[in-house]
């Protein structure tokens, strides 16, 4: 799986469209963006980074979300992480407490191989 931080270009442009989204949500409700901010409790200068799609805080992605009436609408977007029936089964009914590195080397049958034999 490739990582999110590999790809900039990806992120940047998921930043902008998701500034877009929420300036034509706001624009919609036919709200300014003061208003937004000060309903939030966050800074006009944050509110107008996240319609840039510039970095800003989850928190205040979280605040604007909520004065537009859509707070619950983020957590839809990722599945239930207690619905999981396969694995549950495999763990025996126990809930994963933690993750596992996966490795990517495959290890040795034994340290043996042809044509290693010692010089000595």
């Amino acid at each position: 799986m490739e990582s999110y931080e590999n790809s900039p270009s990806t992120l940047a442009a998921s930043l902008h469209s998701l500034g877009l989204r929420v300036a034509k949500l706001r624009l919609s409700r036919n709200l300014t963006q003061a208003h937004v901010a000060r309903e939030s409790g966050a800074s006009i200068s944050s509110v107008k980074r996240l319609e840039a799609g510039e970095n800003t805080s989850l928190e205040t992605l979280l605040r604007v979300l909520s004065v537009l009436g859509l707070e619950g609408r983020l957590l839809e977007c990722l599945p239930d992480p207690e619905v999981r029936p396969v694995e549950r089964v495999r763990h025996g009914d126990r809930e994963r407490r933690r993750a596992r590195e996966q490795s990517t080397t495959t290890a040795k049958a034994t340290d043996w191989a042809w044509g290693e034999e010692d010089d000595a």
